[in-house]
């Protein structure tokens, strides 16, 4: 299938319209190599590991959450100069659906919200909202946890958790986490929680559950849409920066 092809489905799933105008310019086809596709490569970052993933596997395109190349730059160092090299010698053309991918029906954060279990969705216009069954802080944490398989930290308690507000990435913004108290959330998901956000929203429990573990999800669901419209062989690489703690 050829690339110019491709392109028009996957920007119906990620409609480009939908992106933030900080990502004007730095989603979609990102690699033109104006190849054959025969495979797809799929993940959050494009890292050096991924890159050299999709080379071993034969991937003629590699769809990620997060672009290589996000601000402009005037010197291609080490890293960047060796991944541009395995996608050139390998002929893997790039493609990114960043926060349009977010907003979009079945991206990102539904994905986080249909995997941590939540019922009665609803979008806002910056993540997703909905009921769950009412539990504990605790029970809550541990089940955020469990659910997207990683470590979490969090702040705050309520008594009783009924609504959750889910938003993948760098969600612990005040505007964001306001959003989330006017529609009567208990508690907040998302990642990089920082210290004016914990003591601005003490009435509210704020879990972090990680970058990675929040928005990986939505890619991992992207695969089975792909390989169906697509009926092409779609792979997913999992890439966990594996943060350590002690």
């Amino acid at each position: 299938m050829q690339l110019k092809d491709i392109i028009p489905i996957l920007e119906q799933i990620a409609p480009p319209e939908l992106a933030e105008d900080f990502d004007i310019g730095r989603i979609g086809l990102t690699l033109d190599l104006q190849n054959e596709v025969h495979k797809i490569a799929v993940a959050l970052d494009p890292t050096e590991y991924v890159l050299n993933r999709a080379a071993m596997i034969d991937a003629d395109l590699l769809i990620t959450h997060h672009t290589l190349i996000f601000h402009p730059i005037n010197c291609i160092g080490r890293e960047l100069a060796y991944n541009l090299k395995t996608a050139l010698d390998n002929g893997i053309s790039l493609y990114s659906m960043h926060t349009n991918f977010d907003k979009a029906k079945g991206g990102i954060n539904d994905a986080l919200a249909k995997r941590l279990g939540l019922s009665d969705i609803q979008q806002t216009p910056i993540g997703r909202i909905g009921k769950i069954t009412p539990c504990s802080t605790e029970t809550f944490v541990n089940h955020v946890s469990k659910s997207l398989n990683t470590h979490v930290q969090y702040a705050g308690k309520k008594e009783e958790i009924r609504k959750v507000m889910v938003f993948g990435g760098s969600g612990f913004r005040s505007e964001y986490i306001e959003a989330a108290r006017v529609y009567g959330a208990d508690a907040y998901v998302s990642s990089e929680m920082k210290h004016d956000i914990i003591r601005s929203f003490s009435d509210m429990l704020l879990v972090d559950a990680t970058h990675y573990a929040t928005e990986n999800p939505g890619m991992q669901d992207l695969c089975p849409v792909l390989a169906e419209k697509l009926k092409l062989d779609v792979e997913f690489i999992d890439h966990d920066p594996l943060i350590r703690m002690i």
